[in-house]
């Protein structure tokens, strides 16, 4: 597929790649461009897994292009559905995603990987939060960035738009593994696999609970699961992987996912 996003697909898992020379980074076109392929992603029944990845050695994706901006596009602009990147604001999203960080990643980019479920990097991998420096905020990062890694680093990294090496953001606890380059890919394909053979019940469940949690208090998600007031939950409880994956336990063999 040519143009600024690319697509491959193998089985239930869909591999998105930005490649928009020389950086990777987003203008408006490339958001709504994103925020289709992801929502075709939700939507579709076959697939369960997505990758995110950026073309190249040296970008993931710095974020907002400036240029872009220079140019006429707003910054509050029309970024389409599920907001800047096409998955950070797409409601019911509820499959995983894997990053494999391949570069740079910073402002809009870092916030794209905050927004994945796990975040693999390259030995070269680095990442920041430059927005300060352009009199501007990192705004999903500052929601997101001080509840994922301690607070006072998640304010160094906003406030100072310091750069962190992979092995720093490894140490806080954004990045699950460090690769090395030509290692990444292959590893970020594996991962998917394994996700692929697991209940896609179960993660879409586990997926809402963990989005509601944020903004609730513990005994108020779980009374909401045991009434089955969420709809991922809901279905799970009555479905047949539920029974399924009892029977495959009892029987001691593997069980046979069907997402129903």
């Amino acid at each position: 597929m040519t143009g600024p996003i690319r697509q491959r697909r193998e089985g239930g898992i869909l591999e998105v790649t930005i490649d928009r020379p020389k950086a990777n980074a987003i203008d408006l076109a490339t958001s709504r461009i994103m925020g289709e392929v992801f929502r075709e992603f939700r939507d579709n029944d076959t697939l369960r897994v997505a990758i995110i990845t950026g073309a190249g050695e040296k970008f993931f994706c710095p974020g907002w292009d400036l240029k872009a901006a220079a140019a006429g596009d707003a910054v509050d602009g029309d970024y389409g559905v599920g907001g800047f990147g096409g998955m950070q604001e797409l409601r019911d999203l509820n499959k995983p995603i894997i990053a494999a960080i391949n570069g740079i990643c910073c402002g809009g980019g870092f916030e794209i990987a905050l927004s994945t479920d796990l975040i693999l990097a390259a030995e070269h991998a680095t990442f920041a939060l430059p927005e300060i420096r352009s009199g501007t905020v990192a705004d999903a990062a500052s929601i997101k960035l001080p509840k994922r890694i301690p607070y006072h680093i998640a304010m160094d990294m906003l406030l100072t738009g310091r750069w962190l090496d992979v092995q720093e953001a490894h140490r806080w606890g954004f990045v699950n593994e460090i690769l090395p380059a030509d290692k990444l890919m292959d590893r970020a394909w594996e991962l998917a696999r394994l996700l692929e053979s697991g209940p896609p019940l179960v993660y879409a469940a586990i997926k809402e609970v963990v989005r509601a949690a944020e903004g609730d208090t513990f005994q108020g998600t779980m009374n909401k699961i045991t009434k089955r007031q969420f709809r991922t939950v809901d279905i799970l409880y009555s479905s047949e992987d539920q029974l399924e994956g009892a029977r495959a336990f009892a029987e001691k063999r593997d069980p046979v996912w069907k997402g129903r």
